[in-house]
């Protein structure tokens, strides 16, 4: 499977190409257009799975796309206007935002992680995705705005809103802004993540729920 990533990075559109028999996994509302032999089938992936990815912030449901008898293309676009990453997979694989999974090589195992209030991210509830594989894949992800790769070296403090994936082997923690919780919201900041390791981390140039918030003050009020 190759992808090719266009128009980035306001406006990003992944262009799949599938060899014949080849898959890739979406999340639900992803596709924009696909050739005429391939073949779509929709699945929750087990009724707990698809019920704890619906409290994540994602849908119940993923699509598959297989081409059928001959090379087929899939189109894919994340909900936001922003740029696309793909992520080959390692090790230990990938924690990853909800709103930010769009798609996956089949052999991908996507969980839901309960993770406390460590993942209590502004937006995000409680819950992060959790990418693992045992042999070789992908993952595409897409960010709101531009997408930035940063290394922590040691120790690196993000702020929630931005965050889009991170090496799984690094370890995190949610926390204040400030030094206190008063501080912490007059600073505007809110929580931060304060990682810990050796490993990537992949955030957006644009906080979502920021950007809702004042946007919906500009609105006229509803009637």
């Amino acid at each position: 499977m190759e992808i090719d990533i266009l128009y980035r990075p306001a406006h990003s559109l992944a262009r799949v190409h599938l060899a014949p028999g080849e898959a890739v996994l979406a999340e639900s509302g992803a596709m924009v257009g696909m050739s005429t032999n391939v073949q779509m089938q929709t699945q929750s992936g087990g009724f707990g799975k698809g019920l704890l990815r619906m409290f994540g912030g994602e849908s119940f449901f993923r699509n598959t796309f297989t081409a059928q008898g001959a090379p087929g293309e899939v189109l894919l676009a994340q909900s936001l206007c922003g740029d696309m990453a793909i992520l080959d997979m390692s090790q230990y694989g990938y924690c990853i935002t909800s709103a930010s999974f769009v798609a996956s090589t089949p052999n991908v195992e996507i969980n839901t992680k309960v993770a406390g209030f460590r993942g209590f991210f502004s937006g995000e509830g409680m819950f992060v995705l959790q990418a693992t594989a045992a042999s070789p894949g992908k993952v595409l992800v897409g960010a709101f705005g531009g997408i930035q790769e940063v290394y922590c070296d040691g120790n690196i403090v993000i702020d929630t809103g931005h965050l889009v994936a991170w090496d799984a082997a690094l370890q995190y923690k949610v926390g204040k802004s400030a030094s206190g919780w008063i501080g912490s919201f007059l600073s505007g900041e809110g929580l931060v993540c304060h990682f810990t390791g050796q490993g990537r981390i992949w955030i957006q140039s644009r906080n979502p729920a920021e950007y809702g918030h004042n946007v919906g003050a500009m609105l006229p009020p509803r009637k």
